[in-house]
C-alpha cells in the first residue's frame, strides 16, 4: 500500500489494475457476490458503484448507508470506506483516476460536498438500465484490441451527468446547493483552509461578506451555524486520522492545528461522546 504525505493508507489505482498500466486513468470491475472490506482506508481515486442487486451495507466517512437494488454509490477520493456486501449483491464498479476526476467533476454539476452530503442514490428501474448500459457499453471498449481512451472519457462524463439528472429531484435540500453559491464556495475553502484556519470572519473576507452574513446564509440554507460546518470539518478529519492513518495522537493533534493533546480531547469529546483513543480502538 502506498503510503501518502497525510499517512492515510491510500490505494493507487495502479493496485487495482492487474496489468499495471501506468496511464491507466479508468477501471471497470463487476461485483458479483459477497466481499468485504473490514479496515477502513481511503483512495485516491473516484468510485462509482452501480448495483443492480444489492444487499449489504456499506460506510461511507462514518455514516453507514443499506446496500440495494437499483443504487449508485459515489466515494470521493481521500474518503474513507468499508463495506460488507452479501452474496446475492450484483454490481458494476468505475474507479476513476484523480487527473481524470478533475476533468470528469464538471459534470457532476453540484459542488463535490454535496455529492458527499448525499453519496447513496436510488435509481428508477428504467434510469438504472440507462446507467447500466453506459457502464457496459465502457467495459467494452476496455477489452478491445486497442483502447479509444477519449471515448471512455466522454461516457464516464456522461455517467456524470446521468448522476447529476438523478440527483436533482431525490434530495430535499439540493436547491440550497444550487441556488446559493456562497454556500458551495464556503464548503470548498473550508475543505482548502480547514486545519489553519478556524475563524469564520478568515472564511467571510474570502468571499468578501461579513461574517454576521455568511452566518446568516449558513442559519438559513443548511441551518447550520458557519463555526459548526468548520468544526465538522475538523471532526471529520479527526476520525478519518485516527481511524486509518499511522499517526499517532500527538502527531494528530498537531496535524489539525490544535494547542494541545488536552484541547483536542476535549473538542473531540465533545462532539462525539467519546475520547480520540476510544474512538480509535
Amino acid at each position: 500500500m502506498g503510503y501518502h504525505t497525510d499517512h492515510f493508507p491510500i490505494l493507487g489505482i495502479q493496485e487495482f489494475s492487474e496489468n499495471q498500466l501506468k496511464g491507466c486513468n479508468l477501471l471497470f470491475n463487476e461485483l458479483y457476490g459477497a466481499r468485504s472490506i473490514d479496515d477502513p482506508h481511503k483512495h485516491d481515486f473516484f468510485i462509482i458503484n452501480l448495483f443492480e442487486k444489492g444487499v449489504g451495507s456499506h460506510t461511507i466517512d462514518f455514516v453507514e448507508y443499506q446496500v440495494k437494488d437499483f443504487q449508485i454509490h459515489l466515494v470521493f477520493p481521500d474518503q474513507v470506506h468499508q463495506w460488507v456486501i452479501e452474496k446475492e449483491t450484483i454490481g458494476y464498479q468505475l474507479m476513476i483516476s484523480r487527473d481524470w476526476f478533475e476533468s470528469f467533476l464538471p459534470s457532476l454539476r453540484f459542488s463535490a460536498s454535496y455529492y458527499q452530503n448525499h453519496p447513496v442514490i436510488n435509481l428508477s428501474q428504467d434510469i438504472f438500465t440507462t446507467f447500466r448500459y453506459e457502464f457496459q457499453a465502457i467495459q467494452k471498449e476496455l477489452n478491445g484490441e486497442k483502447v479509444f481512451w477519449e471515448l471512455i472519457q466522454k461516457r464516464s462524463e456522461l455517467i456524470g451527468l446521468l448522476v447529476s439528472k438523478s440527483v436533482e429531484g431525490a434530495f430535499k435540500d439540493f436547491e440550497v446547493y444550487n441556488s446559493n453559491p456562497i454556500i458551495s464556495k464556503f464548503l470548498h475553502l473550508i475543505d482548502e483552509h480547514f486545519k489553519t484556519e478556524r475563524s469564520v470572519s478568515f472564511y467571510a473576507d474570502k468571499l468578501n461578506i461579513s461574517a454576521n452574513y455568511l452566518n446568516i446564509v449558513c442559519k438559513k440554507n443548511l441551518n447550520a451555524s458557519a463555526s459548526s460546518l468548520i468544526q465538522d470539518r475538523i471532526l471529520l478529519e479527526a476520525k478519518r486520522l485516527l481511524k486509518v492513518s499511522e499517526m499517532s495522537v500527538k502527531d494528530i493533534v498537531y496535524d489539525l492545528g490544535f494547542y494541545d493533546h488536552a484541547s483536542f480531547s476535549k473538542f473531540f469529546k465533545a462532539q462525539t461522546g467519546m475520547t480520540p483513543s476510544q474512538f480509535k480502538e
